[in-house]
């Protein structure tokens, strides 16, 4: 089978990785992380990231220009997998659909239609044949959705081992939410001085970049591991994104630090009415309207903050509400999503 594939963010290439441990003879075109297969993607999935509205709208006609070439080259597939991404898939979906009306178009990983712009739900089910959703509440937005369980549950386990005096920090993968946190965690890493604090970035960071992004980072162990450094470590402060949610499943208390351009925030919170941000949070709020752990936004992003986040969180009260967001979410996906490309 040959599989157009749409898969710019670096977590849903973390998802791929794993739904293609269940599938055999599949050929990959498009463009995803190129470790992945034995095919050369079309671009590099690091060309794809952008970082907030204003970064968008700088290289809009270079997105256009990739989608037009993802059409072109879906001439040769036999079925279409779009995986999260809905600001560049969705309209390439239209153009798929219209370019390839026979063709089966697969949504995996659906976008937040919940939280923001409810209007894409009758885009997604008019340009796409399958929507496979992660979240079993967000189902009901749709009338042609399935549930198909939740990605992290294949790739982590409950694993939390409390290994004290060991903190980890996950500034993001963005140079915006690099940039923006470590002068505080550095300050932070001070204040926690006989602490062993763990660094975690990105496997596919270089030196360079890491030297570039991150600034100094003496007193800082450098992980790559991140599943691994999170279930070893007593506490993190995490960066908004999939990191939190891994972590919550993982078991590890954090809080949730994030500073975005102040024109995103605006548009994020007084536009589309984002309340929450962290995903175990609003995933929480959804299932039994309780929260995991506190989100400490823009100028409350403090290290003085920070610390009493650390001193006062109940480890208790954290692993109760982390072992009922694994029961809410079930299974994993990998298998069930293999299963519905498969089957013609």
């Amino acid at each position: 089978m040959k599989l157009l594939v749409s898969a710019i963010e670096p977590s849903s290439n973390v998802h791929l990785k794993e739904l293609l441990k269940h599938m055999e003879d599949v050929e990959l075109l498009g463009v995803y992380d190129a470790s992945l297969s034995e095919s050369k993607p079309l671009y590099d999935i690091s060309q794809m990231a952008i970082m907030g509205v204003v970064d968008a709208i700088k290289k809009i006609r270079w997105f256009y220009k990739v989608a037009d070439e993802l059409v072109e080259e879906a001439k040769d597939a036999d079925k279409i997998l779009l995986m999260d991404g809905s600001g560049f898939n969705l309209p390439l979906a239209k153009k798929l659909k219209k370019a390839y009306p026979n063709k089966e178009i697969i949504y995996y990983i659906l976008p937040q239609v919940w939280a923001s712009r409810a209007y894409r739900v009758k885009k997604l089910e008019k340009y796409c044949d399958k929507l496979l959703g992660i979240l079993p509440f967000e189902i009901d937005y749709y009338t042609k959705a399935t549930y198909v369980g939740h990605p992290l549950l294949d790739e982590i386990e409950y694993s939390f081992t409390n290994q004290k005096g060991i903190i980890s920090f996950m500034p993001g993968s963005r140079k915006g939410e690099i940039t923006r946190l470590m002068p505080i965690f550095r300050e932070l890493r001070a204040k926690l001085s006989d602490k062993k604090a763990v660094l975690i970035v990105p496997k596919s960071f270089s030196q360079e970049k890491i030297q570039q992004w991150y600034g100094d980072i003496d007193g800082f162990e450098i992980s790559c591991e991140a599943h691994k450094s999170l279930s070893e470590s007593e506490f993190a402060f995490i960066c908004s994104g999939t990191a939190t949610l891994e972590a919550a499943l993982i078991g590890t208390p954090f809080t949730l630090a994030y500073i975005a351009k102040k024109i995103d925030f605006f548009i994020g919170t007084k536009i589309f009415g984002i309340k929450q941000i962290g995903l175990a949070n609003i995933f929480l709020s959804h299932y039994n309207g309780t929260l995991l752990h506190n989100e400490l936004l823009q100028e409350n992003v403090t290290v003085d903050n920070l610390l009493n986040e650390y001193y006062n969180t109940n480890q208790e009260d954290f692993s109760k509400k982390a072992k009922e967001l694994r029961e809410y979410l079930a299974n994993g996906s990998s298998k069930n999503v293999a299963k519905i490309i498969k089957d013609v």
